[in-house]
């Protein structure tokens, strides 16, 4: 029994080991150096390129306006990284991101209950832990399907999506809900709070996305689940039989991914002062991007949040400097998809695993006949 625990236990199932060590030469390796840094280094040619395509792009106040942007990219992409480093997908986050907008809206238009003859405004922060409480719930029926009922998460995140979207619609009849900025006599004002004020000249969804990353880098770099998140990525059977919680986590981290996906509504909704049933739409695949872009692997067990910040820097960066020198929207998709195709074959090069021609030589030794002394 005990050979059988140790064996179960390898190496490769700790967050260090997940990671493709680099082969050391003892010289400057500038490839290896550019592969690592790849997501910094674009960002730094987005800047630099689009500063010289426009006198405005490089600007304070721009920046601060495409961070606002960055924010609602990098909440969803952060939420993806968890779910990624368990070797799963969420393909639900946009819609949960509409879906939080859409009862965000729904609640501050006033709930009526006709029982009693009413309509209940609830204020604001109790609007932000409902709607928060709705993306863990979808999140937590996402980590069910996938970690109990072994559905593959591609299927089971795909038909959340559908769900969260019909919905959002279903709550709206296709209407998006105007003028959520509230009421003074009703005590539901300061939700416009989220998207247009700001502390320290910061907008307020900038802090907050600030706010989740750091969070989540403590996380997964100093506590037991930020182990056990890598583990279970690197080999979801092994970290099982170490003792690792792996159903457990795999739920953990698509409500972690809901939540995140209903900050991002909150933000988004905020900023336009509305919320549609039609918000997000495509916006998964944006996180996907944002995590591939920041060197994380689809197969799960690599990857870190400072990455993924980079990444969604890099996407909101790119999508705002193509609309400020006036590209079509028809080449920004364009754009952006060979960049998803760049960042997933860069991804392949590293994390390419090496050939054992070692061990395969000695085997062949070993089963070919010795030859004449």
């Amino acid at each position: 029994m005990s050979d059988v625990r140790q064996s179960a236990s390898p190496a490769s199932s700790s967050p260090s080991s997940d990671r493709v060590a680099p082969r050391r030469t003892g010289g400057f390796d500038l490839g290896h150096i550019l592969l690592e840094g790849r997501a910094f280094f674009a960002l730094i040619a987005i800047i630099v390129i689009f500063a010289m395509l426009s006198p405005v792009y490089f600007s304070t106040a721009n920046f601060l306006t495409m961070s606002s942007h960055v924010a609602i990219f990098g909440l969803l992409s952060i939420g993806m990284l968890l779910v990624i480093l368990t070797g799963g997908i969420d393909l639900s986050v946009g819609s949960t991101m509409g879906l939080a907008g859409v009862m965000a809206g729904f609640l501050m238009q006033g709930v009526s209950v006709d029982a009693f003859g009413v309509t209940l405004y609830p204020p604001v922060w109790a609007v932000v832990v409902l709607t928060c409480v709705l993306g863990a719930f979808v999140g937590m029926i996402n980590g069910v399907l996938v970690s109990i009922f072994r559905v593959p998460a591609f299927v089971a995140t795909l038909g959340t999506l559908y769900v969260a979207r019909g919905a959002a619609l279903l709550m709206t009849d296709g209407l998006t809900y105007n003028n959520l900025s509230g009421n003074p006599e009703l005590g539901n004002t300061g939700f416009d709070w989220l998207g247009f004020n700001r502390l320290f000249n910061v907008p307020v969804g900038v802090l907050i996305f600030a706010a989740v990353a750091i969070v989540c880098m403590f996380a997964l770099n100093r506590t037991p689940f930020g182990r056990w998140v890598y583990a279970t990525g690197g080999n979801a059977r092994a970290a099982e039989l170490s003792g690792v919680p792996v159903k457990r986590v795999q739920i953990w981290v698509y409500v972690l991914s809901g939540v995140c996906a209903a900050i991002a509504g909150l933000v988004l909704s905020s900023q336009l002062t509305s919320a549609g049933p039609t918000a997000g739409t495509t916006y998964e695949l944006t996180a996907i991007a944002g995590v591939v872009i920041g060197g994380a692997a689809l197969t799960g067990g690599r990857g870190n949040v400072r990455g993924t910040l980079l990444g969604a820097f890099v996407i909101g960066f790119l999508s705002d400097g193509l609309v400020i020198i006036g590209v079509s929207s028809y080449w920004q998709t364009v754009f952006m998809g060979a960049v998803i195709v760049l960042a997933v074959l860069l991804n392949s090069i590293q994390y390419k695993p090496r050939k054992k021609r070692t061990a395969s030589t000695e085997n062949q030794k070993a089963s070919s006949p010795s030859g004449p002394a």
